[in-house]
């Protein structure tokens, strides 16, 4: 099982592939998302859970997605079709890092997906290119809340991979961006993420142990579960921002 098989079934019962709840998720998208006639593009859209409760909050919204994986792509377009949200809905199978558009966006969302562009901000590079003038972007992307220590780092980081949160709105602010909002995760969130993260992907293990990938499945759950509990518990911090580029007088 390769490891957009084994993500697909893992957010199984977190659809938002992010430590977020509900609730954090219709109020940053209540900021971001303007009333009436607008465009919304999620780059690395994952089962398009953003898309779905933007469209399902905004009935005017015209959302487009852009994946690379398959399944989670097949997933998409059956939540959106289910929904009613078909018709307003595209989705594009495809590396988001390479998507090009004739169209330009009034929100753009990036959420747990700078891996595919390079780090943070190559993703707000990518995000400028597709924005409408007065458009907003929402990023999610992780920051250290502590100095790592070596539990995290043996737990397969880097200490150079992200930085504090104050060290990281600082790059993003030095690039142009100014901050309108912003919510960091809390540790309620993660632990329910990752509960359901590594429950998720057991209990598809325990009901199908004739699969040939049961096996591969439970221990890549037990791993991440100990490499989140052992390691990066508490060191490891989450936020999303609702960015605008910044304009002077």
């Amino acid at each position: 099982m390769d490891r957009p098989g084994i993500s697909a079934i893992a957010h199984t019962d977190h659809p938002i592939a992010a430590p977020l709840g509900d609730d954090s998720v219709h109020a940053l998208l209540d900021r971001a998302l303007p009333h009436g006639d607008a465009r919304l593009l999620d780059l690395g859209c994952g089962s398009g859970a953003w898309m779905l409760r933007a469209q399902t909050s905004r009935p005017d919204l015209r959302a487009e997605g852009v994946d690379n994986a398959p399944e989670t792509l097949a997933a998409a377009r059956r939540a959106l079709t289910d929904a009613g949200c078909g018709d307003r809905s595209v989705l594009h199978a495809q590396d988001a890092a390479e998507f090009t558009s004739p169209h330009r966006y009034d929100v753009v969302l990036s959420v747990g997906a700078t891996h595919a562009f390079g780090g943070l901000l190559p993703t707000l590079k990518a995000a400028r290119t597709h924005l409408a003038p007065g458009g907003g972007v929402l990023l999610g992307a992780c920051f250290w809340e502590r100095e790592p220590g070596r539990a995290t780092l043996d737990s397969g980081f880097a200490a150079e991979d992200f930085d504090d949160l104050a060290t990281t709105v600082d790059r993003i602010t030095a690039d142009g961006w100014t901050p309108l909002h912003g919510h960091v995760s809390t540790l309620q969130e993660w632990d329910d993420y990752e509960w359901s993260w590594t429950g998720s992907l057991s209990r598809w293990a325990l009901e199908h142990p004739e699969h040939p990938d049961s096996g591969q499945a439970l221990k890549a759950a037990a791993d991440h579960r100990a490499a989140w509990l052992h390691g990066y518990r508490g060191t490891l911090g989450f936020v999303t921002l609702l960015l605008h580029r910044t304009t002077r007088p």
